[in-house]
């Protein structure tokens, strides 16, 4: 009964997330490109592409509470969208927490701000990503952790108990298995992307030479040097509460004017 219920369980397993991957291949990925500084959409049923200027557009942060007999239950959620006539075309995805919705929008804001170049420099990922090592996880991750594993039993920081059992464990989750797993999805994902992408998106995401770069406006300049300025004079005071000091500025200074 054991074994037929652990097959049961697996094929459920299987077809969830067949189904669930399956989708990946209808879906079309925003993008954004820093050197036109615009960001494409592809609504839901549309035939083309949408191309907004990167100013344009609105983000947010969702947060949500709700009571059940379990307890108290939250969810955090980041969007960024713009307003195409009468119609909000947006993209929200759930996230973890407040702090980690917040991050991800300003990992996108710096890049598109030439101010974060690679993933590298903002992610942390316990040192288990090398120099060369590709910004995903994967069979590298499963290394790169045996590694300093080994490392950490060398400098005492870790007893040959615990690097015991992270062997077991890893035995008993198929060692590499996952992460070829893992290296497979991601594949065949980057493959699935640009096959659906419309021959206009392509051309829009060609480079430019440098000299035909767009440049941020006057308005946005100011802004950010004002965001630099008071942070350096309050270091401690929260990013967030520095740009919508800023925001309050400029809006009613803007009115007054």
């Amino acid at each position: 009964m054991a074994i037929t219920t652990g097959l049961i369980t697996l094929l459920i397993s299987l077809c969830v997330w067949l189904h669930n991957h399956n989708k990946r291949a209808e879906i079309i990925p925003t993008r954004f490109n820093r050197q036109r500084r615009e960001v494409c959409f592809m609504p839901e049923d549309a035939t083309e592409p949408l191309f907004v200027p990167w100013e344009s557009l609105s983000a947010w942060v969702i947060e949500a509470q709700s009571v059940t007999q379990y307890g108290i239950r939250r969810q955090y959620g980041m969007g960024i969208g713009f307003q195409h006539g009468e119609i909000l075309t947006s993209v929200e995805f759930p996230c973890a927490g407040l702090p980690l919705a917040i991050s991800h929008w300003e990992a996108i804001r710096g890049y598109m701000e030439y101010e974060v170049n690679d993933l590298k420099s903002i992610q942390y990922l316990q040192e288990l990503q090398g120099p060369n090592d590709p910004p995903h996880e994967g069979l590298h991750t499963f290394y790169n952790a045996r590694a300093r594993m080994h490392q950490q039993i060398r400098d005492g920081e870790r007893g040959r108990v615990s690097g015991f059992f992270w062997y077991l464990y890893h035995v008993m989750t198929f060692w590499t298995l996952p992460n070829y797993l893992v290296e497979w999805e991601i594949r065949r994902i980057d493959a699935m992307g640009q096959y659906l992408l419309p021959e206009e998106m392509r051309q829009w995401s060609q480079p430019l030479p440098k000299q035909q770069w767009a440049t941020p406006s006057e308005e946005l300049l100011s802004m950010s040097a004002q965001v630099r300025t008071l942070h350096k004079r309050q270091p401690h005071r929260a990013i967030t509460e520095i740009f919508a000091e800023v925001q309050r500025l400029n809006t009613s200074s803007q009115h007054r004017a």
